[in-house]
């Protein structure tokens, strides 16, 4: 009973203690509830899809991809070529996925492969895979693009003629899909109307009288990041999303029952990857700036710290963590530096303290993960002692 007790503290710590951290720092912050609903839902839609990609390299066992990384740079390639191209809207997003995806599919595979040689050490090796693609890319930016491949639009290159500039807009497709179909919730007290129309625009508005103002809904993106969630359900159900949670559960005895264990690697590492892609577009979308060579870095350290937060584990990660994760997560960095400021008079205690828990949430997963294992195993070893004792 008591170690029963002990592993739900174990398993819920993390989410609980930002729950208390938060319930601290909202009345410190001082900030309205119309206004973290509002941040909230665009930091929802924002990141919700980046994170939901790392949940299938999880179910095939291969623990944390922070080679995600990869397919961010790839979702910025082909966001490159459309602002190049000066194709904007809706065209240009979905054309920056399919010049994406096939860029995300190679580097999928030479991750896979490259995990494939260092099973047990996938999360390490992939960070570091990060910094090796990060290097090629950075030459492909900075010097290729340019010169051997061809830019044409000044507003992107250097001074020099080649290589692309730190900062690209992306004006184009700013907020493209969060607007696609536009919807207000309200604090005006009265019926909802799933309809009005005002200066010949429909829109959808809902009404709820105890906001004190009105709250843009992502609604595309949220439609978007909803039919992924189906997704991920009904691959988990099928021939393939079955083997991966054999290999996850054990890599020999899916051998053993004839699942070609490394390809199934292999093709989950390339799905993560190409959603990553995807999750990349929709984040600078939102955003509306494209950085181009620091962009893609904290993608995957920041995903991953939210998903964690929201109560996964190295081995085991489900689609609540990814939201409860993004709300806790992303609570924090609204009110951490108003409430740091109002508390102590210094907004930057309250940015020192997000970015220290971004990563010392990872450190402790990460050593909460090795210390349940060195627990399984004791615990295996034990009751073999026992058996054989019994024989």
């Amino acid at each position: 009973m008591i170690r029963k007790i002990f592993d739900i503290i174990a398993n819920n710590a993390v989410p609980a203690v930002f729950i208390i951290i938060s319930a601290f720092a909202i009345p410190l912050s001082g900030y309205s509830a119309s206004y973290l609903i509002q941040e909230l839902l665009t930091r929802i839609g924002r990141n919700s899809f980046l994170i939901l990609s790392l949940l299938i390299p999880i179910m095939a066992g291969m623990g944390l991809n922070f080679g995600m990384v990869l397919g961010a740079m790839a979702g910025q390639i082909g966001l490159l070529f459309i602002c190049d191209w000066g194709i904007v809207g809706i065209p240009g997003m979905v054309l920056a996925c399919l010049i994406g995806t096939p860029i995300a599919v190679v580097l999928g595979i030479f991750c896979g492969h490259v995990l494939n040689r260092a099973k047990g050490r996938e999360m390490v090796t992939s960070y570091i895979l990060g910094f090796f693609i990060n290097g090629v890319y950075q030459m492909v930016v900075l010097y290729l693009m340019g010169w051997i491949i061809p830019i044409t639009n000044p507003a992107l290159l250097l001074s020099r003629g080649y290589g692309v500039r730190n900062a690209v807009s992306l004006l184009g497709i700013r907020g493209i899909l969060d607007n696609l179909i536009p919807a207000v919730v309200t604090g005006t007290q009265g019926a909802s109307q799933f309809l009005n129309v005002q200066g010949g625009n429909a829109f959808i508005m809902i009404q709820l009288p105890f906001l004190e103002g009105a709250i843009r809904i992502p609604l595309a993106t949220l439609i978007v990041i909803a039919l992924f969630c189906i997704f991920i359900v009904w691959f988990r159900k099928t021939k393939l999303g079955q083997d991966m949670r054999a290999i996850g559960q054990s890599q020999a005895v899916s051998d053993s029952a004839g699942i070609p264990v490394n390809r199934t690697r292999i093709i989950a590492i390339v799905i993560s990857t190409v959603l990553a892609c995807y999750g990349q577009i929709i984040y600078l979308q939102n955003m509306g700036t494209l950085n181009t060579y620091n962009s893609h870095d904290q993608a995957g350290m920041f995903s991953i710290a939210a998903l964690l937060i929201g109560g996964a584990s190295v081995s085991r990660a489900t689609i609540a963590n990814v939201f409860a994760g993004v709300i806790l997560f992303h609570l924090m960095f609204i009110v951490a530096p108003v409430a740091g400021k109002n508390l102590i008079g210094d907004a930057q205690i309250g940015e020192y303290f997000r970015v220290f828990v971004s990563y010392g949430i990872i450190a402790v997963a990460l050593v909460l993960h090795a210390w349940r294992r060195n627990r399984e195993r004791e615990a295996a070893r034990r009751s073999l002692r026992g058996n054989k004792g019994g024989e």
